[in-house]
């Protein structure tokens, strides 16, 4: 069964997004676009969201992004607000939320304000707005007690990025880990070998299945070596040509991506977030572990929400119309928005390929 998800979104004056207005987010989306055009600015909404309700740490999130300055519209003296508003669809019916960030000049930081919250069920129309908080540094939700707030702080703050892009000679991958941190992977991939083990130990049918998924594209690969040492384990391996083991430092960058792609889409659904980020996770790998990625982020997407940035021909092509949304830039600004099907599926109806669509000049701009 699926859970909550976000179902809508509209946004005002946050970095390249200068105005969004209901943009409909499937359970499974996949964003495209060329460099520059503004996938990763959505992102970077929504872990400013999880920031802001997971442990009031707002600010934080804002001076490790570079103030307060740099998440307004070309600067806070053009726009001065930040306005958001989304939709967490249930079962039971849409919880809203909506809030507005103010700059301030002095510590180049934020304020929020015209925090709301409301709940309809979908007998009727939209019900009126309750405010929870007065003008403050952070957010007032998590304060609130009521369900429907806490419906949606519970999804928001559990949004989580994941990016591993990140396999130079000092990354977390490389190094020994705690074994004690493995409920969870991190955003980096830094536990992979914490989180194995942990499978390993636990979970053995699951683990299994991660091997031998992994063989399917990388026959060379025969079973991972976690022995933990003083209770840190690292990341090896052994092929299966040889007794030689493979250290992280040892294996190739695509081959990293992937043991952390496969083992996050295989962990038990307990153990992953409702809201998932996936930031170009094609990287670096080949069209034969795209298409098996693909598959398990479908899987997964029946029960977790899921969000795919992509610039992969190959990876759009896995999917379907109704999940892509198409990121754009003009003059600084993004735009995004799906693309309907009574638009479209004539394109695919003549053999085209949703790839082709999008390398087209016809997605690019309104036709």
């Amino acid at each position: 069964m699926k859970q909550a998800r976000i179902s809508s979104l509209s946004i005002e004056g946050f970095r390249s997004l200068r105005k969004i207005e209901n943009l409909e987010l499937p359970q499974l989306t996949v964003l495209i676009g060329g460099n520059g055009a503004g996938k990763s600015t959505l992102i970077r909404f929504f872990e400013m969201m999880s920031w802001m309700l997971k442990s009031n740490k707002l600010q934080e999130f804002i001076l490790r992004q570079g103030g307060g300055d740099d998440q307004f519209f070309m600067g806070a003296r053009k726009t001065p607000r930040i306005r958001a508003e989304l939709c967490i669809k249930t079962s039971a019916g849409d919880n809203d939320y909506k809030f507005e960030l103010v700059h301030l000049s002095a510590g180049d930081t934020v304020m929020v304000m015209n925090e709301a919250w409301r709940f309809s069920d979908e007998r009727g129309d939209k019900a009126r707005w309750h405010e929870c908080g007065e003008v403050s540094k952070e957010s007032s939700l998590l304060l609130t007690r009521n369900r429907t707030a806490s419906t949606i702080s519970n999804l928001l703050k559990q949004c989580a990025t994941y990016q591993f892009h990140d396999t130079s000679s000092n990354a977390s991958i490389r190094n020994r880990w705690d074994v004690t941190e493995c409920f969870q992977l991190r955003s980096d991939g830094g536990n992979l070998a914490a989180v194995l083990l942990d499978l390993q130990s636990n979970e053995a049918p699951r683990y299994r299945l991660i091997i031998r998924q992994l063989e399917r594209v990388l026959p060379a690969f025969k079973e991972f070596v976690l022995e933990p040492m003083a209770g840190k384990v690292e990341l090896r391996w052994v092929g299966k040509y040889s007794d030689k083991t493979f250290g992280a430092h040892l294996t190739s960058d695509g081959s990293l991506r992937l043991f952390c792609l496969i083992t996050l889409l295989n962990m038990p659904l307990e153990r992953l977030p409702n809201v998932m980020f996936f930031d170009e996770p094609e990287l670096g790998l080949h069209p034969h572990a795209i298409g098996l990625v693909t598959e398990m982020f479908k899987r997964v997407a029946k029960t977790n929400q899921i969000f795919i940035a992509t610039q992969s021909p190959y990876m759009v092509n896995c999917f379907d119309l109704e999940n892509i949304i198409i990121a754009s830039s003009k003059d600084g600004e993004t735009s995004l928005r799906n693309l309907p099907k009574e638009k479209y599926q004539h394109w695919l109806d003549d053999d085209y390929l949703l790839s082709d669509i999008w390398l087209q000049s016809a997605v690019g701009a309104e036709v």
